[in-house]
């Protein structure tokens, strides 16, 4: 009869706690392991054992599947789950274990040691009594681990010692898994003694970092949780134990001078990371006294070796990132027994439990990116450009006071010809990878110009998927230092130096192609600034063309440039800014389509692949092809154009309607600047149809005549940009702010015909008083820049 309420008295009190139990990661944790043995029957559980060890865990899925803990591998158990047992002659494990006072539950979970102890210090008649309590009891390997000197004490001294550390891993109340909150601080049954609770959501729970191994053992009076080490009492904080420690003398100074020592004097659950002093003496030479002269640096070290997060060695199970105080983040992983952080099994001594957090000892310094020099921030990829930076004396001109961005292309960027360049050419080319300021990747924007320290303007470019700078395109890397940030860029940055006209005369391969420019007056468009992208034919592209058909081809300039500005399109797009595989579709200032993607890193244009991609001109980009391109949807109604079109184009096939012709193509085209500043020039008339239009910028004013009459019909604005000066007028210095708008205007109506007059630098100042004069208080100005 005695048995059966046993029996049935354990089964209800199970079923009491199971509902709440489905909100503790632990319990969790337990029923993937009931799930994962269903087929061995009942209420048993999987566990995994790591080989070489007797460590056993209910295991997450990710080392489930990776049948590994730690790195090692694990084989599988299966085990009855906790407060199950087995009955002869059956499967599974059917049968609840008898339910009994605390000290008899000690003795059902093979806490032997520890029932052992209870008795010799006379805590059994306690523990068999009338309460209720929760056990933390040390399992019989944990006896055997503790320090032999400590062990020796507490058996030597029963009745106190033994009896009082006994108390130590005692709660007067019971408290299931399910209760035990992460980051709860308990009072145990010895002087007020603390234990710091840890609920990890791979289902570790620890009590003062040793791990539940068996928990929930129900008894009349209480509950039993083995865990896998004696609990030692907790007197001290982090700050207390730095303050004690010598070999910890170079780290405590940094935290003291950098204010952070305060913070791990503080209540709270810290994890600290600590270098020993001999860590801190396998710097680099001038390393350490560098960022400990500097209070920001000094800070942001200490504070990268501070989790805000206690992290037992026995809850990490694999790699995790973890934010630190400094604001950056850590692996923190493990190698059998080991610790490792960021990958380095670095970790000496682990799991010096505080009454704040748990610290452990590291053999070697995390220096974050924030402590760092920008020199510093290069890795393992941009060994050669930092290694050239170093070598050419150019690393010493980046002062730690200063403020510098790095454009660092990749080591495979650098071939064996660009490193055997003379020394001096080879600095140049560096120089153009440093950027007088300190920019950020979310500060960069299309259109952008960034200075080097070689005096450089590089143009930015902002894309769906990528930020390019002149011809060469970021990639995932970019770091912020100290005194700078640091990109990663795939190829070597080249920056521009002549128009798109000038780089087609002065290259053979295009003498065709421009000699059809120039014959339809598209020459100018490529000689002025502005932003465009020329898709160019190299020679190759006109063979079979004769003397005869070339002039036929330019008498029909509607058909010629027709045919040309199907080569270019507004905008500057990079080749290698086009995110891979998708086809991106460009509208040609003739109106039709291009169509472009690009396939193992070659540019393809409406299929056909480009030779030779990312020229860069200071107005704009080339890419050189080997066919002529043609609109497909675009008729010709000329049977000798006809004829002479497919002698060159023989990958499409060309559309042909009698008598159709080519639309008109005015030069109209180009970019209409709008200026406003609050010193605005005048518009003034000169007779009935022309209109004298004057911009007021830095240097020398410039003037312009255009006709009235034309009509816009299409407006797309571009980014503002506000630029602040001052100039003297009438001898008083006057402050001026423009914004810039630069808007993309398509206008309808004839070509216009224009004049150009630029005034002399000795009267300019008496014609911008005059015409401020004259103008009175107006408020703005409109300049037409055919550029």
């Amino acid at each position: 009869m005695k048995i059966f309420f046993l029996f049935t008295f354990s089964t209800f009190l199970l079923s009491a706690f199971e509902p709440a139990a489905a909100f503790a990661h632990y319990d969790k944790i337990l029923t993937h392991s009931r799930i994962r043995a269903r087929d061995q029957g009942p209420n048993v559980c999987a566990l995994q054992q790591v080989m070489g060890t007797k460590k056993k865990y209910f295991s997450t899925c990710r080392n489930w599947y990776q049948q590994a803990i730690c790195g090692k591998k694990a084989t599988v158990l299966y085990e009855c789950c906790p407060g199950y047992m087995k009955m002869d002659g059956t499967r599974g494990c059917p049968a609840v274990a008898p339910i009994d006072h605390v000290y008899g539950t000690l003795g059902i979970v093979g806490a032997t040691s520890t029932q052992q102890y209870s008795d010799i210090s006379r805590l059994r008649e306690e523990i068999e009594g009338r309460g209720s309590f929760t056990f933390f009891a040390p399992s019989n390997e944990a006896w055997d681990q503790l320090d032999s000197e400590v062990h020796r004490n507490l058996v030597d001294n029963v009745n106190i010692e033994l009896y009082n550390a006994l108390h130590h891993h005692m709660l007067n109340k019971r408290m299931l898994t399910k209760d035990l909150k992460n980051g709860m601080t308990l009072v145990s049954m010895y002087n007020g003694q603390k234990l710091l609770i840890n609920h990890y959501p791979n289902g570790v729970v620890t009590v003062n970092c040793a791990r539940i191994i068996h928990g929930n053992q129900i008894a009349t009076n209480g509950v039993v949780h083995v865990v896998d080490r004696v609990l030692s009492a907790v007197e001290y904080t982090i700050q207390d134990f730095i303050e004690a420690e010598e070999d910890l003398s170079s780290f405590r100074d940094s935290a003291i001078t950098s204010g952070v020592m305060d913070i791990l004097g503080r209540p709270g659950h810290y994890t600290l990371f600590v270098p020993t002093n001999e860590a801190f003496e396998r710097l680099p030479r001038g390393v350490f006294e560098r960022i400990k002269g500097d209070k920001v640096a000094s800070e942001a070290l200490v504070k990268f070796h501070i989790l805000n997060t206690l992290q037992c060695s026995e809850a990490i199970t694999g790699g995790a990132v973890y934010e630190t105080l400094e604001g950056n983040t850590v692996e923190i992983g493990c190698d059998g027994e080991s610790l490792t952080v960021n990958g380095v099994k670095m970790v000496k001594r682990k799991d010096i439990v505080t009454s704040n957090g748990v610290i452990h000892l590291i053999d070697q310094v995390l220096i974050p990116d924030s402590a760092k020099q920008v020199i510093e921030l290069g890795g393992a990829q941009q060994t050669t450009f930092t290694d050239l930076v170093a070598q050419l004396g150019l690393a010493s001109s980046l002062r730690p006071e200063g403020q510098y961005t790095l454009l660092a292309p990749l080591n495979g960027a650098f071939s064996d010809d660009t490193l055997r360049l003379d020394q001096r050419l080879l600095k140049t080319i560096l120089q153009n990878h440093i950027i007088k300021v300190k920019v950020g990747l979310n500060e960069l924007y299309n259109g952008q110009e960034l200075e080097t320290i070689g005096g450089k303007l590089l143009r930015v470019f902002v894309y769906r998927t990528s930020v390019c700078i002149e011809n060469s395109c970021m990639v995932r890397g970019s770091k912020e230092g100290r005194n700078g940030f640091i990109h990663v860029f795939r190829q070597i940055i080249n920056p521009a130096e002549k128009t798109l006209h000038e780089m087609l005369r002065n290259d053979k391969r295009f003498s065709t192609f421009l000699s059809l420019v120039k014959a339809a007056d598209l020459d100018d468009v490529l000689s002025r600034p502005g932003q465009w992208t020329l898709f160019v034919p190299t020679n190759d592209a006109f063979k079979g063309l004769t003397d005869d058909d070339k002039d036929i081809l330019i008498r029909d300039k509607n058909a010629l440039r027709n045919i040309l500005l199907y080569h270019l399109t507004q905008g500057v797009f990079i080749g290698s800014g086009f995110e891979p595989g998708v086809t991106n579709i460009l509208k040609t200032i003739q109106g039709g389509k291009l169509y472009l993607k690009t396939v193992n890193d070659t540019l393809l244009v409406n299929e056909l692949k480009s030779r030779e991609s990312d020229l860069m001109a200071t107005n704009g980009v080339i890419h050189v092809i080997d066919k002529l391109l043609y609109p497909a949807e675009l008729p010709v109604g000329n049977d000798q154009l006809l004829t002479i079109l497919k002698k060159l184009i023989k990958y499409i096939q060309i559309k042909f309607v009698r008598d159709s012709t080519f639309k008109e193509i005015p030069l109209t085209f180009y970019k209409i600047n709008i200026i406003e500043s609050n010193v605005q020039p005048i518009i003034t008339k000169e007779d009935p149809s022309i209109t004298q239009l004057t911009k007021l910028i830095e240097g020398e004013p410039e003037f312009k005549i255009v006709r009235e009459g034309e009509t816009i019909t299409k407006v797309i604005h571009g980014e503002p940009i506000i630029k602040t000066y001052t100039k003297i007028i009438d001898g008083r210095p006057v402050e001026v702010t423009e914004k810039k708008v630069t808007e993309e205007r398509i206008i309808q109506g004839p070509e216009i015909k224009y004049t150009r007059i630029t005034a002399g630098a000795a009267d300019n100042e008496e014609k911008l008083k005059k015409i401020l004069e004259e103008g009175g208080a107006a408020r703005r100005r409109t300049r037409l820049d055919r550029s």
